[in-house]
């Protein structure tokens, strides 16, 4: 039995352990279904080649939850999925419109809108590659559906606000997949370091070094392998067959479909920076370098970057990203303070890495404990957003939709400085940053990296991102149309967002 968690409760523990479908498609309030105490969760998973395993595991260990739905667009990942789930499962289950009639116990669907149409199902779990993520959210929504949904919260900042548009005007519970939230040992530390235990914070960093081989390089598209339904699986994408050696999981490196390394692994710790810095605007200030270094393949996202926000109260967040080892045939990553895949908020009088927190001569303060808040704190996670769909409290929450729209969107707007941006020779960006010191630092050690792996950047040159202004109010980037055409997709109908959720 996993036990739920209020939030104060929570906290207490942490300090002690140290378009064409849109609103007309669904009806909310027939559909809504307010779950008592004692009410069965009937839990939908959408997506589950990969992390979705997991949302499948924890929803079927959860007493008071019942998983009653699988949707996959590709035939053989949703047929694996079932036979696993159903292997020691009874055959059926009684429906709750006729509960004298026996059904089958997993309903399986290869389309997100007729498992929307389901009005058994309470709550939707959201593993599916990220251009879905908001659309499913909305729907979801709309469908008087409590929601689940996996980091990034969105593929873009636009729809990463109208999914919290979506939660609000239809009072739906909305959970973000960033687990670190639930992480007791990381909620202790920050609550130390808020209190002004190590003094005023300085910059928060977000690392993720971790290596990345080449996804290959194809001469002609390869066939979509046999049951997959391109149609479903492209959704609000252009309907393009990938051009790449793998179909699955190599998505996240090609902007249809995915946002890179920052999306994929850096959203975690920039989500645990901005927690703990009190972030609860966009940054008003990004700019973003980097480049697909040490190979040629097919991906299109940047393998090593930085990006250097600041926000109207003066903080300062960094995120590095560094595909490559070390060293060249190297095992090892690099770490900055302890961390390679982790985070570490410098302050006047020491500095947290991870769940530790260390005096500026690196001498070991408070360790507020680690592994063992690691091991429960996806469950927890997961717990915690149950809790809240019985108590009907947003509040509730450990990582609500805003929460993750905020993270997500400051994953978005480097990869569009990025991408405005253009190759330039070390000197060009050196000048160019100069006036920067957080990003003159951040280049040099860059820099210094990709000459370790034998990378010349006088010949495969880093792209110099443009530098954005944001108006953290509005969330558009005042006087520049360019950057604001990426803020928003163009949605292939009638996979559509609607403007008005």
């Amino acid at each position: 039995m996993t036990n739920t968690i209020s939030r104060r409760g929570f906290v207490k523990r942490a300090a002690l352990a140290g378009a064409a479908i849109g609103a007309s498609r669904f009806t909310a309030i027939s559909y809504a279904k307010i779950a008592g105490a004692n009410d069965k969760i009937r839990v939908g998973v959408i997506g589950f080649n990969g992390r979705g395993n997991a949302h499948i595991d924890a929803w079927r260990s959860i007493d008071g939850v019942e998983l009653v739905a699988l949707c996959e667009a590709d035939e053989a990942v949703l047929n694996r999925g079932y036979s696993r789930v159903m292997k020691n499962e009874p055959a059926t289950r009684p429906a709750a419109s006729a509960p004298n009639v026996a059904a089958p116990r997993i309903s399986k669907y290869r389309d997100v809108r007729k498992l929307l149409d389901d009005k058994e199902i309470d709550a939707i779990s959201i593993a599916t590659p990220n251009h879905w993520h908001s659309l499913m959210t909305v729907w979801g929504c709309q469908a008087g559906k409590d929601v689940y949904v996996e980091k990034p919260v969105s593929h873009d900042v636009w729809e990463g606000r109208q999914s919290v548009a979506a939660a609000r005007k239809y009072s739906r519970i909305v959970q973000t997949g960033t687990q670190n939230r639930s992480n007791s040992a990381i909620a202790a530390a920050i609550d130390f370091l808020q209190k002004g235990n190590l003094g005023k914070i300085i910059l928060g960093r977000a690392l993720v070094y971790n290596r990345r081989g080449s996804i290959g390089k194809v001469a002609a598209t390869p066939p979509v392998p046999a049951g997959i339904d391109l149609d479903l699986w492209c959704g609000p994408s252009p309907l393009e067959a990938p051009h790449r050696e793998h179909f699955h999981y190599d998505w996240h490196w090609f902007w249809q479909t995915g946002n890179g390394e920052i999306g994929n692994n850096a959203i975690h710790e920039i989500d645990i920076v901005r927690w703990a810095m009190k972030n609860t605007e966009l940054s008003s200030s990004v700019i973003s370098v980097g480049g697909r270094f040490g190979y040629v393949d097919d991906a299109q996202t940047p393998n090593t970057q930085f990006a250097v926000h600041r926000f109207a109260d003066r903080s300062l967040m960094v995120m590095e990203i560094r595909g490559l080892p070390s060293k060249p045939n190297s095992p090892k990553q690099d770490t900055y303070k302890g961390q390679d895949v982790g985070f570490v908020i410098e302050c006047e009088n020491g500095y947290l890495s991870g769940a530790a927190a260390y005096d500026n001569k690196d001498k070991l303060i408070q360790n507020f404990g680690g592994k063992e808040a690691k091991n429960t704190m996806q469950q927890d996670h997961f717990a915690n957003f149950i809790e809240a769909v019985r108590s009907r409290k947003p509040a509730d929450l450990h990582a609500d939709i805003e929460q993750g729209h905020l993270s997500s969107a400051l994953c978005h707007t480097p990869n569009i400085s990025y991408r405005l941006g253009k190759p330039k020779a070390p000197d060009e960006i050196a000048a160019a940053v100069k006036n920067d010191p957080a990003a003159s630092d951040a280049l040099a050690r860059l820099e210094e990296h990709l000459a370790i792996n034998e990378v010349d950047v006088k010949l495969d040159m880093a792209t110099l991102g443009m530098p954005l202004k944001m108006d953290p109010k509005t969330e558009r980037f005042p006087d520049n149309p360019a950057a604001n055409t990426m803020l928003k997709r163009v949605y292939r109908p009638p996979f559509v967002l609607p403007d008005e959720v």
